[in-house]
C-alpha cells in the first residue's frame, strides 16, 4: 500500500535535444502514487535522459514535470524530493557505511541522535546493519547497492529513481537482488521509476512497463499487456526471451502467405507486406503435414526445464520451446503448430499490430 509520503508523477510532452540529437520525443506519463514504473528500452533509446529530467539533472528542452500538484520542471534536484539511486552506487570510499547512509541527513543539519537512529532503520530495511562500520572497499557489490539504496531510503522521498541499479551485479545476485527491490518499494509505497534494458527485471518488478525506442514511448501496461498484446513490432521483439518469432509474407486475399506458409486470415487487413509474430512457448512441434506449416530442424538444444528447437523457414528462423524431453535430428521436416489466436500480424512498413487475426483453414 502507499505510504503517507508516496505522490504521483506527471509528465507532459517532455523533450530533450543534444545538439541536433533529438534523445527524447514528447515523452508523456502518469505514475500513480506508490507505483512501480519500469522505463524499459534498448541503450541509448533516451530512458536514462528521461529519468535524469526527473530528477532535475538535465534540463528539459519542453515540457513539464509534475510531482503531485506541484510543477518542479525548473527546480533545482535538492529541491525536488526525489532519490535516485545510481548503476555505479555513487558512495563516498573514505566515508564508512554509517556515514554514507546518513549523509543526506548530515547535510540538513539533523542532530546526531535522530540520524544515527535513522541509519540504523534504513541499515535494517536492506539487512546492512551488522557492516556500518566498514568502508565500500569492504563489501561486495551487491551490498555497496545495498548502501546506496539505504541512502536513498533514508530521505523518505517522494519518488525514487532508478537507473539500472543492478547491472553490474552477477546473474545469481540480480535475481535476488529483483527480489529484495521488489518487497522493500512494496513495503515502503513509494512511488518509483526504475530504468532498465533488461525486459526480464521489467517483467518481474513493475506494476507498469513503459517501452521506449529512438526516444519515442511504444507501449505502456502492465507486464503481461505489454507481454501477450504487444502493439507492434518493436515491443513484440524486445518482450521475452527468446524473442518473439517473425515469419515475413504478404496478406493477399484473405490469406498470409509466406515461405510455406499460407493461413486463412480474418479481420481488417488489406494487401501489403505483413509480418506473422508468435511466442516460442506457444507453438509446439508436430509431425510434418500435421500443423500450420512445416518447416526444418535447424537445432535442438536442452536448456534444462525446457528443449529449444530452432527450425529453419526460407530465410527466417523460429525458436519453439518443447518439453525437455524432446529430440529431434537435424535437418528432418516436422510442423509448427499453435492456436491461431497465438498469433499476431504487423504491418511490415509501419510495423504496427493489425487489426486481423490468424484462423483455421474452413473457419475463416
Amino acid at each position: 500500500m502507499p505510504s503517507g509520503r508516496a505522490t504521483s508523477l506527471t509528465i507532459n510532452r517532455l523533450n530533450k535535444y543534444f545538439g541536433g540529437n533529438h534523445v527524447v520525443k514528447d515523452l508523456s506519463l502518469t505514475v500513480a502514487p506508490g507505483e512501480f514504473l519500469v522505463l524499459l528500452g534498448p541503450s541509448g533509446c533516451g530512458k536514462t535522459t528521461g529519468l535524469r529530467m526527473i530528477a532535475g539533472l538535465e534540463a528539459a528542452d519542453s515540457g513539464e514535470i509534475l510531482l503531485g500538484d506541484s510543477d518542479v520542471t525548473h527546480v533545482l534536484p535538492k529541491y525536488r524530493d526525489v532519490a535516485m539511486v545510481f548503476q555505479s552506487y555513487a558512495l563516498y570510499p573514505h566515508k564508512t557505511v554509517a556515514e554514507n547512509i546518513g549523509f543526506p541527513l548530515k547535510v540538513r543539519g539533523i542532530d546526531r541522535a535522530t540520524m544515527e537512529r535513522a541509519v540504523r532503520e534504513a541499515a535494517a530495511q536492506v539487512h546492512m546493519v551488522d557492516y556500518l562500520d566498514r568502508y565500500p572497499r569492504q563489501l561486495s557489490g551487491g551490498q555497496r547497492q545495498r548502501v546506496a539504496l539505504a541512502r536513498a531510503i533514508i530521505r523518505r522521498p517522494a519518488v525514487f529513481l532508478m537507473d539500472e541499479p543492478l547491472s553490474n551485479l552477477d546473474a545469481k545476485l540480480r535475481g535476488y537482488m529483483r527480489a529484495e527491490l521488489k518487497h522493500m518499494q512494496h513495503a515502503l509505497g513509494v512511488t518509483t521509476v526504475y530504468v532498465t534494458h533488461d525486459q526480464v527485471e521489467a517483467m518481474t518488478l513493475a506494476h507498469r512497463v513503459a517501452i521506449m525506442d529512438h526516444g519515442v514511448l511504444q507501449q505502456i501496461g502492465t507486464p503481461r499487456e505489454v507481454y501477450e498484446s504487444p502493439a507492434n513490432l518493436f515491443v513484440a521483439g524486445f518482450m521475452g526471451a527468446p524473442p518473439m518469432n517473425f515469419v515475413r509474407g504478404r496478406i493477399e486475399q484473405g490469406r498470409f502467405v509466406g515461405p510455406g506458409v499460407a493461413l486463412p486470415v480474418a479481420g481488417e487487413a488489406g494487401p501489403r507486406d505483413a509480418v506473422l509474430g508468435f511466442r516460442p512457448e506457444d507453438a509446439r512441434v508436430v509431425a510434418a503435414g500435421a500443423g500450420l506449416f512445416d518447416a526444418t530442424v535447424f537445432a535442438a538444444e536442452l536448456t534444462g526445464d525446457v528443449t529449444l528447437v530452432t527450425l529453419t523457414l526460407g530465410e527466417d528462423t523460429v525458436a519453439i520451446k518443447m518439453p525437455k524431453e524432446y529430440e529431434a535430428d537435424f535437418d528432418s521436416r516436422v510442423a509448427v503448430d499453435f492456436a491461431p489466436a497465438r498469433g499476431f500480424l504487423f504491418d511490415a512498413a509501419s510495423g504496427a499490430r493489425l487489426p486481423a487475426h490468424l484462423v483455421r483453414a474452413g473457419a475463416a
